[in-house]
């Protein structure tokens, strides 16, 4: 039932999307067609990805207090956790809204990646196709120069590399303002640093070797999804610095790449 509805809803949409772009503008290529179609995908998802990231700012923002209150009721975590919930009250904001609206975008990622993967340009799967869909004949090779049916070192080392800008820029979003550490008691913001900082210099190595062994169209695909995501954090982070200059009080701390 989950597989029908996921390949009904979900999967053949964006398949058919995808071969759609094809017939819509036939002289692109299929590396072209990787990159407009997951911008396309992406911004349509962008309003919900926004306020995931207004909420992961508003958490930033906030973890100074709740390292105090950490510190102040170390002793007694019922209290620790009632005060906590209260200074999430008082301040509007629902601390698993971010994951939650991660969890929402999730399928459609996955089914994107998905399409990509399983595409099989550049053969096109009929029994998929919508009947008001043509089938197009599909130029597999990403300006004259990449077959990205296959591997390629090139679009292997740009996806490592996007994903080591995109990671660098979360992990930096990540630093917190709070206050050094007490009797031992770590910040969640230095606690999660800690434990992820190494991921910007593994995952990256990690996403090289597994682009490497498939396809170029996965590689298209993490570079342009990685590079879309720092470009939408650097947007919607100056604008929220922006608007709280103007409203008088203290702007998002820059973060640098």
């Amino acid at each position: 039932m989950f597989s029908y509805l996921y390949t009904t809803f979900i999967f053949a949409p964006l398949y058919n999307g995808l071969i759609a772009l094809f017939d819509t503008i036939p002289w692109i290529d299929a590396g072209i067609a990787v990159i407009l179609f997951t911008i396309i995908v992406r911004l349509i998802l962008f309003p919900l990805s926004k306020r995931a990231i207004i909420a992961q700012v508003k958490m930033r923002e906030l973890q100074p207090e709740l390292d105090r209150i950490k510190i102040d009721y170390k002793d007694d975590r019922q209290k620790q956790g009632t005060m906590m919930m209260e200074m999430y009250k008082e301040k509007g904001i629902h601390p698993f809204s971010s994951v939650l609206l991660l969890f929402i975008q999730l399928p459609i990622i996955y089914a994107l990646y998905g399409v990509f993967i399983h595409s099989g340009l550049p053969v096109v799967d009929h029994t998929l196709l919508y009947s008001f869909i043509s089938t197009p004949v599909i130029n597999i090779h990403f300006f004259g120069l990449f077959d990205i049916t296959k591997p390629s070192l090139i679009l292997s080392l740009g996806a490592a590399v996007a994903q080591y800008l995109q990671l660098e820029f979360s992990l930096n979003a990540m630093k917190s303002s709070a206050p050094a550490a007490k009797n031992g008691v770590k910040s969640q913001a230095d606690m999660a640093q800690s434990m992820t900082n190494q991921m910007k210099y593994i995952f990256p190595v990690v996403i090289f070797f597994i682009s490497y062994r498939l396809s170029g169209v996965l590689s298209l695909y993490w570079i342009t999804t990685n590079l879309f995501t720092l470009v939408q954090e650097l947007v919607v982070r100056k604008k929220l610095a922006h608007k709280k200059t103007h409203d008088g009080r203290p702007a998002v701390p820059p973060i640098s790449i």
